[in-house]
């Protein structure tokens, strides 16, 4: 979790709402794919500020982080 609340919160907000980058809540996931999603995590976004963290996390682990996203930050 701290990865998330301090990683992904430096560009995505602190509460997930967005800032640099889009905000990151169960309801803005709707409808996007579990996959596509872990595989923006590992790679990033080609001409975004989003990074890639592959150098840093496994496959399973962006997968993991996709499910805590999807449950909303507590």
């Amino acid at each position: 979790m701290t990865l998330l609340k301090h990683d992904c919160g430096s560009c995505h907000g602190l509460t997930m709402k967005g800032g640099l980058g889009p905000p990151l809540l169960p309801d803005t996931l709707t409808g996007k794919d579990d996959q596509e999603l872990a595989r923006i995590i590992l790679d990033g976004v080609p001409g975004k500020p989003m990074p890639p963290w592959r150098f840093e996390l496994q496959p399973e682990e962006a997968r993991w982080l996709v499910d805590r996203l999807r449950e909303g930050l507590k």
